[in-house]
């Protein structure tokens, strides 16, 4: 008896879970965003496709990460504001103050080192050139002290996929 070939997900299931996903960056930069900013210890390592459609900053900034970019929120930032498909912040580089645009759909990865809560996004995939160097960033991926037993609770949706 032959075997059914498995169903076509016309839901696009996936695609509305890194959605509900993504919101969970929104409602955290909200919370960021009230009176008194941060609560305790939280910070966000907010990485991105500088060449997503929609981010926005200085071009000699976003061209020195030609693909990705972290970005830190934790004791300076300044100006967030926090849209439905973008959040915005001033942040300083090199002393300066600059602004960004990121539309939620460029971010790859959310991490607040404080309580070790990591989301990992899907990114479309950009042709990289033989030879061309990793995503460079402007701070670290992970935290400073890697000697930290605990793993971060990493959400991923690979234990939903059919295999």
């Amino acid at each position: 008896m032959a075997q059914e070939p498995p169903a076509q997900d016309l839901m696009h299931y996936e695609a509305m879970a890194q959605e509900a996903l993504r919101g969970v960056v929104r409602a955290a930069l909200r919370r960021a965003n009230a009176p008194g900013g941060l609560p305790g210890a939280h910070h966000f390592y907010l990485t991105f496709k500088t060449g997503a459609a929609g981010v926005e900053g200085p071009e000699e900034l976003l061209s020195r990460y030609p693909d990705e970019m972290t970005i830190v929120l934790q004791h300076q930032f300044w100006d967030l504001e926090v849209g439905d498909e973008t959040f915005g912040v001033t942040l300083k580089f090199g002393g300066r103050p600059q602004s960004l645009v990121v539309p939620y759909a460029a971010l790859t990865r959310f991490y607040d080192p404080s309580v070790q809560f990591l989301l990992q996004f899907d990114a479309e995939q950009s042709p990289v050139s033989p030879g061309e160097a990793a995503p460079r960033s402007l701070a670290p991926a992970t935290p400073a002290d890697s000697s930290d037993t605990e793993a971060p609770n990493v959400v991923s949706l690979d234990h939903f996929r059919k295999k």
